[in-house]
């Protein structure tokens, strides 16, 4: 399937057939179309899709939103989860990850990646309710989780607590502080600009270009950066920033990066009205720290104010350190 990508109005054939069916199976409609022809009507309801699986919305049926399709399309029990290389991902995992973190056990955020934090935890599980410790989730764990009475209320996930705690254990200072700043192409010499301010006010930095968003995160989570900003180019006027969220899980530190770059960012460089959302791109759900990404444009507005940007981002990292959560 992925030789064929991306798919996109106009196309047929049978793997349009297959995203249809996909799609169908979720509940979002693309009836409107013949079986494997990609109109209008797959077009919207791939649309919708992305928007509520927290992806950027084109319509397009490409690499990541295939990978979506996917995930989406499993439930806890489904199959065996267990670690590999590469890592299990899908919302069975999410679903894991979430019963886990309810009953107190921390399997890290809530990304829907099988990883060492969710076998952790699951060990911890099986060890407390007398199963096997094999780190692996099978038809006894499943069995063992749905028995098991929910605490009540609405508690944040364990995963939360912990962020949370950890932003206020940090230095209330950019001095010191870990930070990334990356670009997947086009914003190169911003990149460089945002670093350099950032080395002027204290911090440890890295700059990161590669244009594979999986990559960054890799690199900054070697870096073991403590916060990252992804800058990425857009055609349209406007800045928008997005933070990690989903369905059970948002990134405090997250957040409050996106609201502070968004405040400092000079109102007369992007004159409308700036907007931050939760999103699942790859680059904010692979990274293990408070990550953002900022897109910006058009690219000749980002060229001639870009000294003026670096600094505006600089003032924003200075703030989250003071107060990386709503006071």
């Amino acid at each position: 399937m992925t030789t064929t990508l991306p798919l996109r109005a106009g196309d047929a054939g049978e793997a349009v057939r297959d995203v249809q069916r996909r799609l169908a199976r979720l509940g979002f409609d693309a009836r409107g179309d013949a079986g494997g022809h990609y109109g209008d009507s797959t077009e919207h309801a791939v649309r919708e899709f992305q928007e509520r699986r927290g992806l950027r919305i084109d319509g397009i049926c490409g690499r990541q939103t295939w990978g979506a399709l996917v995930e989406a399309s499993y439930r806890l029990g489904d199959r065996l989860l267990y670690l590999r290389a590469p890592m299990l991902r899908g919302d069975d995992v999410s679903e894991l990850q979430e019963d886990l973190g309810a009953l107190g056990f921390d399997a890290g955020r809530i990304d829907g990646i099988f990883g060492p934090s969710t076998v952790a935890a699951l060990e911890g599980l099986q060890r407390n309710a007398g199963l096997t410790v094999d780190g692996i989730c099978g038809p006894d764990t499943v069995a063992t989780l749905r028995r098991v009475v929910r605490p009540a209320g609405s508690s944040p996930p364990v995963a939360q607590v912990r962020e949370v705690q950890q932003i206020l254990d940090a230095p209330r200072q950019l001095e010191g502080r870990r930070v990334g700043v990356g670009e997947t192409g086009g914003l190169a010499a911003l990149a460089d600009a945002v670093g350099r301010a950032l080395v002027e006010a204290g911090a440890v930095v890295a700059v990161l270009h590669h244009p594979d968003e999986s990559v960054q995160a890799s690199e900054a989570n070697s870096f073991h950066a403590e916060a990252f900003l992804s800058l990425a180019l857009r055609t349209e006027p406007g800045c928008s920033a997005a933070y990690y969220a989903a369905r059970a899980f948002e990134s405090i530190g997250g957040r409050r990066l996106a609201e502070l770059v968004l405040d400092e960012v000079d109102a007369a460089v992007f004159p409308a009205p700036p907007t931050t959302a939760g999103m699942q791109l790859p680059i904010l759900r692979e990274t293990r720290m408070a990550a953002v990404v900022c897109e910006l444009g058009p690219p000749a507005v980002v060229v001639e104010h870009s000294a003026e940007l670096a600094r505006s981002m600089t003032r924003a990292f200075a703030r989250w350190a003071q107060a990386s959560v709503n006071p």
